[in-house]
């Protein structure tokens, strides 16, 4: 029987990603797919700035001062994959206080240094503490920049803690949703979900099966002439204590004794 897939913790609700500027429709669609891979839903999208590219030749424009009528093109759709509905449900604003209005944290991803005061953290010391905040009800964000120029000074400075991801100091250049996937990783790694239904079910073998199992085995080695020049007797306790150690499997006792059968079957037919 299959093990019950666990439910999504409610509090991952109140954890929201913020794209501000992006400007690759692929980005968006796979930072989407990063956030659902994770159990995160909650997306905004601050003034896209939509490029060109092979499969949007003509890019949609954003109207600030008509945010909600912005349609994501199909390239974003294509490569959310699965996760269309992330998209589907993304709120557009024309401004990041808008984005950040309910939240109480926000954190602004930057790998520069800056002329700010607050810490730089990395997203594993910084989850714990957004994780107790959506637990108690409250809005956390994390904001990224665009994919060219990053967070703009004032965009840093709407925020109120600073994250960067770590990396190698002489080559680093995460691509946006790569950015977005190590971020909700962290977040969905210190919620404790439990893998059980990704685990298989656990059918050990029984002292008893696996006493027949050597039995067969012994009786086939005999039969093919295994034990010519061996001590069949020693060899057999060295089998038997081998399979009682290594959590044998009922199916492994299956695949095994079928084993058996077809060489008892191809020797018998020989003689």
């Amino acid at each position: 029987m299959n093990q019950l897939k666990p439910a999504l913790p409610d509090f991952l609700n109140n954890i929201r990603i913020v794209l501000t500027r992006t400007s690759h429709p692929a980005n968006i669609g796979s930072a989407a797919r990063a956030m659902k891979t994770m159990g995160l839903s909650d997306l905004v999208l601050v003034a896209p700035n939509l490029m060109s590219t092979p499969m949007t030749a003509v890019p949609p424009v954003f109207d600030p001062q008509n945010p909600q009528d912005f349609k994501l093109p199909e390239e974003s759709f294509t490569l959310a994959s699965g996760a269309a509905d992330v998209l589907h449900n993304a709120r557009i604003t024309a401004t990041l206080d808008d984005a950040l209005a309910d939240t109480t944290i926000s954190c602004a991803l930057t790998s520069r240094r800056r002329e700010i005061t607050a810490p730089l953290q990395t997203p594993r010391e910084l989850v714990p503490e957004l994780l107790q905040a959506a637990r108690r009800g409250e809005k956390v964000a994390l904001v990224f920049g665009n994919e060219t120029f990053g967070l703009s000074i004032e965009e840093v400075q709407a925020c109120n803690r600073l994250m960067t991801i770590n990396g190698n100091p002489d080559y680093f250049s995460l691509n946006l949703a790569q950015a977005v996937q190590v971020v909700c990783y962290e977040i969905f790694s210190q919620t404790d979900m439990p893998m059980t239904h990704l685990q298989q079910e656990d059918h050990a073998a029984t002292h008893e099966q696996i006493k027949g199992m050597v039995a067969h085995m012994e009786s086939v080695m005999d039969d093919i002439g295994f034990f010519n020049r061996r001590n069949s007797e020693r060899l057999m306790r060295r089998m038997q204590s081998l399979f009682g150690r290594a959590n044998t499997q009922t199916e492994d006792i299956d695949i095994l004794r079928g084993f058996f059968n077809t060489v008892s079957h191809r020797v018998n037919k020989k003689d």
